[in-house]
C-alpha cells in the first residue's frame, strides 16, 4: 500500500510537467509550420483546458472535464493548423496536423495513470469525433482538410498511439513502479513488529483499542450531525458484522450479515456511502427513518462501516454525506491499525497458550506420571508391618494424583478457545461443565446471548476471566453449586459467577493475585469487574462490558438451570 500511494503521488507532478512542456514544443512547431501567430489562439485554448490540471487535478468534476475540453480543443486546432500550414507551404497534403496532435498524449496518459480506462476509451471517443469536425469545417487547396489524406492519416496514427496509451496503462505503471524487494519472511515480520511498537509508544494515549477508537469516532459524527442511533461495525470471521460501538436512547439489534438486502451490503460491497429509507436493524421500525451508511476504506480493503440513522425523512443530503465522509477516511486508517494490533496480540497469545500446553504435558505433566508409577512400586514392595511408610506413600501418592488432575485441569484451559460458529456462552459452558464434574459441583447455567458476535479478541478476553472466577470457586470456595449466568448483545455483554461457598478472602495465598489477573483482563477490554458477597453465603464475580441492552432486542436466549 505506501508503494501504491507514492506511486499516486507521482502522477500529479508527471501530468503538469507534460503539459508544460508539450504546450511550449506545440505552439513552437505550429508558430514554424504556418508561420501565422493568429494560430497561437489553440495554443491559448489548450492552456486554459489545462487550468483545473495544474489547480485541481484531483477535483472528481473539474478534473475530467479538463480533460475532455483538451482533446477536444486538440481535434478542432488540428485541422485549422493543418489548413494554415498547406496554405503557407510548408508542409503538403495536410500533415500539418502532426504539429498539434501529439498533445493528445498528455489528457490521455494522466486517464491512464489515474487508473481510468473508461475515461480514457471516451477520450478517444471525443478526440475522433473533434478530428472529423475540424478537419470538414476547414478547406485546403482541394477542399476540406478531412479529404486530405496526409490529414487521415495524421489523425489514425495518433488515435492509435492513444489506444495504446490507455488500453497498456498496467504495463507502464507496472515498468514505472519501483522493484519490489522480497525480504526473508521472519526479517520482514521482525522490521514490521518493530515499527509497531514504535508507533504504538507514540500514538495520542498510547492506545490501539478498537472500541475507544469506534467511540470517539461515533462523537466527531455527533458534531458533523445529529443521528438518533448510530453504530460502528467491524468485520469478524464467517462473513459476519460485529458492532465496535454504538449510541441512542435504546439499543439496537443491528443487522450483521453481509448477504443480506441492506444498505449495510451494498455499502461494503461497492465501498460507497448509501442512503436509505428504512432502518438497518433487524426489526423493523414504523414512521419515517433515514439512514446512512458509510463503509470505512483503508487503502482498496474495508474494514468496517458506519451507521447513521434520524427518525426523519431525508436527512442526509448529499452535503452531509460529504461531511460524514471527510471525518470517516482518516478515522479508517485508525480503526485498521487498532484491528490489526488486536490481531496480532491474539495469534501471539494464542501460539503462547500453546506452547504452554504442549511443555506442561510433554514436561511437567509425564514426570509426574512416572514419579506416580515410582511411588506405586514402592507401595508394592514394602515389607509387611511398615504401616506407617505405607499410610505415607498412600498420603503422598494421592497428592500426586491431585497434582496431575489439576495440570490436566490447567492444560484444558489453556486450550480452550471461543468457537466460531459455537460462541461465548458454548465456550464457557463446556469449561464450567467440565470442572464442576472433577469437583463435584452441581452447576446451574442462565445463558441470554445475541446473534450478534463481540469482537473475537474481547470473547477470548471474557472466556478467560470467566475460566478464572470458576476456578477459584472450584479451588478454595469450597462451594456445592455454582451459578454462571452469560448475557451477550454487542457491544454489550455480562459474565457472572456466583457460588454458595464460604466467600472470597484476601488473605488467601491466590486472592489478590487472580483478583489482578481478571482486572487487568478487564482493563485491556473497557469492562468493569465487581466482586460481592451473596446472600447468605458465598461470593459473585461479575464482568460487564458496556450499557446494559435492551431486553427485546436479544434473541436466541438459552437457559439451562442445571449443570452436571
Amino acid at each position: 500500500m505506501p508503494m501504491l500511494s507514492s506511486f499516486s503521488g507521482r502522477v500529479q507532478p508527471l501530468a503538469i510537467a507534460a503539459r508544460v512542456v508539450m504546450l511550449a514544443l506545440v505552439a513552437a512547431l505550429t508558430l514554424i509550420a504556418t508561420e501565422d501567430p493568429a494560430q497561437l489562439r489553440w495554443i491559448a485554448l489548450l492552456a486554459v483546458a489545462a487550468l483545473p490540471a495544474f489547480f485541481a487535478p484531483d477535483h472528481r468534476v473539474l478534473a475530467p472535464l479538463g480533460r475532455f475540453a483538451e482533446v477536444a480543443v486538440t481535434g478542432l486546432a488540428a485541422g485549422s493548423v493543418a489548413a494554415a500550414s498547406n496554405a503557407s507551404g510548408t508542409l503538403d497534403a495536410g500533415f500539418g496536423a502532426e504539429v498539434v496532435l501529439p498533445y493528445l498524449a498528455v489528457p490521455l496518459l494522466t486517464a491512464a495513470l489515474r487508473r481510468r480506462p473508461t475515461e480514457g476509451a471516451a477520450l478517444l471517443g471525443v478526440a475522433a469525433v473533434a478530428l472529423v469536425v475540424g478537419g470538414s469545417i476547414t478547406n485546403g487547396d482541394d477542399g476540406p482538410m478531412i479529404t486530405e489524406p496526409g490529414f487521415l492519416a495524421a489523425g489514425g496514427q495518433w488515435l492509435v498511439l492513444g489506444a495504446i496509451i490507455t488500453f497498456a496503462a498496467d504495463t507502464m505503471r507496472q515498468f514505472m513502479q519501483p522493484a519490489e524487494q522480497t525480504p526473508q519472511p521472519y526479517a520482514e515480520a521482525t522490521r514490521l513488529l518493530t515499527q509497531l511498537r514504535s508507533v504504538a509508544r507514540s500514538l495520542p494515549g498510547a492506545t490501539l483499542d478498537p472500541g475507544g477508537i469506534s467511540e470517539h469516532l461515533l462523537e466527531e459524527l455527533r458534531l458533523v450531525t445529529p443521528s438518533d442511533r448510530a453504530a460502528v461495525l467491524s468485520a469478524s470471521g464467517g462473513g459476519r458484522l460485529v458492532v465496535l460501538a454504538q449510541t441512542g436512547v435504546e439499543r439496537v439489534d443491528w443487522e450483521t450479515t453481509l448477504d443480506a438486502d441492506s444498505a449495510i451490503a451494498d455499502a461494503w460491497a461497492t465501498q460507497q456511502p448509501q442512503t436509505a429509507s428504512r432502518s438497518q436493524a433487524r426489526s423493523t421500525r414504523r414512521g419515517d427513518t433515514s439512514s446512512l451508511v458509510v463503509p470505512l476504506v483503508a487503502g482498496v480493503r474495508t474494514i468496517g462501516l458506519v451507521i447513521l440513522e434520524s427518525d426523519v425523512a431525508n436527512a442526509y443530503p448529499q452535503s452531509v454525506v460529504s461531511e460524514v465522509t471527510w471525518v470517516t477516511e482518516p478515522a479508517a486508517l485508525r480503526l485498521e491499525a487498532a484491528l490489526l494490533f488486536d490481531d496480532v496480540r491474539s495469534l501471539a497469545t494464542n501460539e503462547e497458550r500453546q506452547r504452554l500446553a504442549r511443555e506442561i504435558h510433554d514436561g511437567v505433566a509425564q514426570e509426574l506420571v512416572m514419579v506416580g508409577y515410582g511411588i506405586d512400586n514402592a507401595q508394592a514392595t514394602l515389607p509387611e508391618g511398615a504401616e506407617e511408610t505405607a499410610e505415607e506413600l498412600r498420603t503422598l501418592r494421592a497428592e500426586v494424583t491431585r497434582v496431575i488432575t489439576e495440570l490436566r485441569l490447567s492444560l484444558f484451559e489453556l486450550r480452550s478457545e471461543v468457537d466460531r460458529n459455537g460462541g461465548l456462552a458454548a465456550a464457557i459452558a463446556e469449561y464450567a461443565r467440565t470442572l464442576g464434574t472433577s469437583a463435584g459441583l452441581r452447576v446451574h447455567f442462565t445463558f441470554d446471548e445475541s446473534t450478534a458476535r463481540l469482537p473475537a479478541a474481547t470473547e477470548a478476553e471474557l472466556l478467560r476471566i470467566a475460566q478464572e472466577a470458576i476456578t477459584n470457586a472450584r479451588k478454595h470456595a469450597g462451594a456445592s453449586n455454582l451459578w454462571v449466568t452469560c448475557t451477550v448483545d454487542p457491544p454489550y455483554a455480562e459474565i457472572e459467577v456466583s457460588d454458595d461457598g464460604k466467600g472470597f478472602a484476601d488473605d488467601r495465598p491466590d486472592g489478590r493475585y487472580g483478583l489482578t489477573i481478571m482486572r487487568e483482563r478487564a482493563e485491556r477490554i473497557r469492562g468493569r469487574l465487581k466482586i460481592t458477597p451473596r446472600h447468605p453465603s458465598g461470593t459473585t464475580v461479575a464482568v460487564v462490558l458496556g450499557s446494559p441492552a435492551r431486553r427485546d432486542s436479544v434473541r436466541d436466549s438459552v437457559s439451562a438451570p442445571e449443570g452436571e
